[in-house]
């Protein structure tokens, strides 16, 4: 960032500022190369233009002319995108300037201004500053919020000594809009609690078994960088701080089983597993692949997935750790899209097979008919969390095909233990997918199936290696056996993900319909404080990771009163039920509502 150190074409100029459009004749395209790197693009119609009715249009103006005040018509001028004020007699700036949201530069240099609004700090769009030569000595802390900005020249201003001192040293006006940000009072009250959203009622006269899970991307700390999240305060980044804030989210909810992704393998030993401990909970946890080559140190800050469960409830049979690109080159290993696109990233995922106790019903009192009674029965969990790159959309189907055969595998293993059918067993998919509910992820997952020229799927639709994860025997399908149900839909949660340049739905619950009966969901975000109170994105004081937590409440169908589910339906029909389901609604059981 620049200092702005004012260049010759500002200094030199009688009137200041950018100097006068170029005519026709200076430069037929009417650009013009300013000392100070900006490009001016404007010039003055010909009169045979003028005659011909050639329309205008331009997003620069000058005012000049020793001006005191501004007119209030200038805010109307939402199109600007350059504004030089300079060279004038302005004591004050009105606060309706924000309204000028598409402004990239403001040249308020060589006037009288002794003070600036807060509502400066809402032009976000501002990338030049120019506040030289006048009489400010402080300035506002919401400045600190213009993140954009590459040049503020303060020169020339009486300021206070604090300031005068941090714009003095290198890289002072970075330095002096992180100051300004840090210190930035957050006058907001924390976001309404979410509601709860019920869907259906288990029924009070007969014994349900019935448990909660929550799923929560929390934000590890080497990814919760000042370049990343410029528009949160640093002090709000900090882990010590966010981590308060993250625990308390999770006992605020205190589900019965917990899925978190990008924990770090310090933070899992010396936070997550000691705070939950205490509060009646065992768990896993899974770094991703990296974490194998490095030394003792260094791996203490690799990321992974953890699983939690509420002791009372559930005991652990067994777990796995999926290892996605050493699953597919497995598989694979000819393949050269697997190698140069999959096995470099090494993303996981983790399952829990769990036994199910006694306090998952609410009322033990009730007699439960040996039939119907679930203790003792498994519960299949599973997190993961895909790879971010939007470009790399085949990549991320690829893991969630591996991800869906190794739970496959897993229930193999589970209903000959159990001695009950891969149908029955419940299971729970949980995680950050990194993919929009128009993805192909998630019609794959949803729908249980995806056409071999699916988009999504790139340089693979031409790869045999899928033939590997798929169990269709139509080579123009891959499939897998699931069948699954997203507990949310863009209706009830518009986002899970929010942040300055991304807002979107990519977290998800899944779940086996025809052994798990969704009964309820935590509601959204409140919309309404994230606007008002002009919220550019995730982390922020009172919000610690970029993700929201979701959850939602099941009862576990006992086998007895299980439905067959019906077979998925064929790519690009519309889904019954909720988004993305690839299944009619499953039929109502005798013991909901």
């Amino acid at each position: 960032m620049s200092s702005g150190d004012m260049s010759s074409e500002y200094k030199e100029k009688p009137c200041g500022g950018a100097g006068q459009p170029l005519t026709k004749s200076e430069n037929s395209d009417g650009k013009k190369l300013l000392s100070n790197g900006m490009l001016r693009v404007h010039r003055v119609l010909t009169d045979e233009e003028i005659n011909n009715g050639r329309p205008t249009w331009w997003t620069e103006l000058e005012i000049h002319g020793k001006v005191k005040n501004l007119s209030p018509a200038l805010w109307q001028l939402t199109h600007l995108s350059c504004l030089f004020l300079n060279n004038n007699n302005l004591q004050r700036l009105p606060p309706e300037i924000s309204q000028l949201s598409n402004l990239t530069m403001l040249d308020l240099s060589h006037n009288k201004i002794r003070s600036l609004p807060t509502e400066l700090g809402d032009m976000i769009s501002l990338c030049h500053l120019y506040l030289n030569n006048n009489q400010l000595r402080v300035l506002p802390y919401e400045l600190g919020k213009l993140f954009r900005i590459q040049t503020l020249n303060l020169a020339g201003n009486p300021l206070s000594p604090e300031i005068a001192k941090i714009y003095n040293e290198p890289n002072g006006a970075q330095k002096i809009l992180q100051f300004l940000l840090d210190h930035l009072t957050i006058n907001t009250h924390p976001p309404p609690e979410r509601n709860w959203v019920m869907i259906r009622h288990a029924d009070p006269e007969r014994p349900i078994a019935t448990f909660t899970v929550l799923c929560y991307n929390v934000l590890c700390d080497k990814y919760a960088t000042v370049n990343q999240y410029s528009y949160c305060p640093s002090w709000a980044l900090n882990w010590e701080y966010r981590k308060t804030l993250i625990i308390k989210e999770i006992r605020t909810y205190e589900a019965d089983v917990i899925t978190l992704q990008e924990v770090e393998t310090e933070q899992y030993r010396a936070l997550f597993y000691t705070e939950l401990k205490n509060l009646g909970y065992n768990g896993i946890f899974a770094p991703k692949t990296r974490a194998k080559t490095m030394g003792d140190e260094e791996r203490k800050y690799v990321d992974g997935c953890a699983i939690f469960w509420k002791t009372d409830k559930f005991d652990m049979d067994k777990h796995h750790v999926f290892e996605f690109s050493t699953i597919a080159m497995a598989k694979a290993s000819g393949s050269e899209n697997i190698i140069n696109r999959v096995m470099p990233r090494d993303n996981i995922g983790l399952c829990a097979v769990l036994k199910i106790k006694e306090n998952v019903y609410a009322n033990r009192r009730m007699s439960i008919p040996a039939n119907d009674n679930v203790v003792g029965n498994p519960l299949v969990v599973c997190t993961a969390h895909i790879h971010w790159d939007p470009e790399f959309c085949d990549v991320k189907l690829v893991q969630s095909m591996t991800l869906a055969n190794e739970v496959t595998r897993v229930l193999e293993e589970v209903s000959k233990k159990y001695m009950i059918t891969q149908q029955q067993v419940p299971v729970l998919i949980c995680g950050d997918f990194n993919s929009l509910p128009d993805s192909g992820v998630f019609e794959y997952l949803s729908k249980g199936q995806i056409t071999r020229r699916h988009m999504d799927l790139k340089t693979f639709r031409e790869d045999t290696c899928l033939e590997k994860f798929s169990s269709s025997t139509d080579k123009n399908i891959l499939s897998h056996p699931l069948r699954l149900d997203s507990a949310c839909d863009l209706t009830s949660i518009p986002f899970t993900n929010y942040t300055l340049d991304f807002k979107g739905m990519i977290d998800y619950i899944f779940a086996t319909p025809q052994s798990l009966a969704r009964l309820g969901i935590l509601g959204p975000f409140d919309a309404q404080w994230v606007q008002s109170n002009k919220i550019l994105g995730f982390p922020h004081p009172h919000v610690p990771s970029d993700h929201i937590p979701i959850m939602a409440q099941y009862a576990i169908i006992p086998t007895t009163h299980q439905r067959q589910p019906p077979p998925p339906q064929q790519t690009g029909q519309t889904a019954a039920g909720v988004i993305g389901s690839g299944y009619p609604t499953p039929p109502h059981h005798s013991f909901l509502r």
